[in-house]
Parts: C-alpha cells; sequence; structure tokens
C-alpha cells in the first residue's frame, strides 16, 4: 500500500510556499507521492483570474522535475464540473483502492472544511494532513481538528511556514520586479518565455 498526497490548488502560479507545504507534509507523513493538482475551475473565482489551465500544468510539471517524490496529475482539467475535491478524491480512491490517500491542506483550510461540498464524504475516503504556521493557530486548530476526527483522520502537523501569496507573485510580475526568492528558476523562466500574468487583466487580478 503506497501513501499519496493530494495537494490541489490553482497553482497560479505554483510557488515555493506550495512547494514548502508539500516537502514537509511529505516528510512528516512518510508519504511515499505528492501530486500537484491543478484545479480546471476553482469554487468562488472567476475564470479570468487565471493562466490558461495547460500553463499552470506546466509550471507544476517543472516544479515537480526537481524532486523524485513530486508528480503532477491533470483529473481536474478535463472535468466539466467545478473542481471540487470530493470528485477528486472519489476518483483517485476509485482508481487506486489498494493505496491511502491524504488531502494536504495549509491550516486555513482546516478552520473551514465543514463548509466544503459534501466534506464528510471526502474524510470517508481520505485523511486530511495540515500545517498549523504557528503554536498560537496550532493549538486553535486543535479544536477543530478534534471535531473532525469524528468523521474522519486529521492529521496536523506544526511547522514554520513559507509565507508568499501567487497574487503578491503575480503583481510583482507585472511591474517587473523580480521573484526569484520566490519561484524556482525553471518557472520564472517560463513565465517570461510565455508572456504570463501581464497585460490586459492587470483590473482584475489583485
Amino acid at each position: 500500500m503506497r501513501r499519496i498526497g493530494l495537494f490541489g490548488g490553482s497553482f497560479n502560479p505554483p510557488h515555493l510556499g506550495h512547494l514548502h507545504l508539500a516537502e514537509v507534509l511529505h516528510d512528516a507523513l512518510a508519504l511515499d507521492e505528492v501530486f500537484l493538482i491543478p484545479a480546471k475551475k476553482p469554487p468562488h473565482k472567476s475564470d479570468k483570474d487565471y493562466a490558461p489551465a495547460e500553463d499552470r500544468l506546466a509550471m507544476c510539471r517543472l516544479m515537480a522535475q526537481a524532486h523524485d517524490w513530486l508528480d503532477t496529475d491533470d483529473f481536474e482539467l478535463h472535468q466539466e464540473q467545478v473542481s471540487y475535491t470530493y470528485y477528486t478524491a472519489k476518483h483517485f480512491t476509485q482508481a487506486y483502492p489498494e493505496d491511502k490517500f491524504f488531502l494536504l491542506t495549509g491550516g486555513d483550510m482546516l478552520s473551514s472544511f465543514t463548509e466544503w461540498f459534501r466534506w464528510q464524504e471526502i474524510l470517508q475516503m481520505v485523511s486530511l494532513a495540515c500545517i498549523a504556521r504557528e503554536p498560537e493557530e496550532y493549538q486553535k486548530l486543535l479544536h477543530n481538528a478534534e471535531n473532525l476526527r469524528q468523521t474522519g483522520e486529521i492529521y496536523l502537523v506544526n511547522a514554520e511556514i513559507f509565507t508568499v501569496s501567487s497574487t503578491k507573485i503575480r503583481n510583482m510580475l507585472r511591474k517587473n520586479q523580480n521573484c526569484s526568492c520566490y519561484l524556482p528558476e525553471k518557472i520564472v523562466k517560463y513565465i517570461r518565455e510565455k508572456n504570463l500574468y501581464t497585460g490586459s487583466d492587470a483590473e482584475c487580478i489583485r
């Protein structure tokens, strides 16, 4: 039985904060593999805010190249419905019934998890693994975790977070600022070559 992490998100673009979260939970939970799963239609977000799906997937693949435990999956990009985690968890658990799956998230997601689409069913299919950014947040999230443990397995890891947002990076790129401290070099090069996050979308991504 393999232990596999599922890390979904817009990855718009994928940055070192994403990589740090994946690496910390990979090590803490002794995962065999972690999949980066870019969303096609993230809930509650506008399509116009996003680089094309094929570019976000390509950038995820560039990030994964440097790590033998990291991979990508394009399942959500081929779906017509909104990228709800329920459908992704159902796909993986049905396709690989012998494996154990962990849904990787930040602590902020744990706080709002009961608002997710069919969240009880998600916890019947996969374990939830979260990072708390500091001791105070860890203690606060313990309460949320204990409540959720009545439905499924919850893992809470207290670890330092690489703090950065994709929104900040996009704004820096539009201003032609150096963001190499937040992005792998190959992704910076890809963004420049494809001319992503510049031009007419400046008013809608802030």
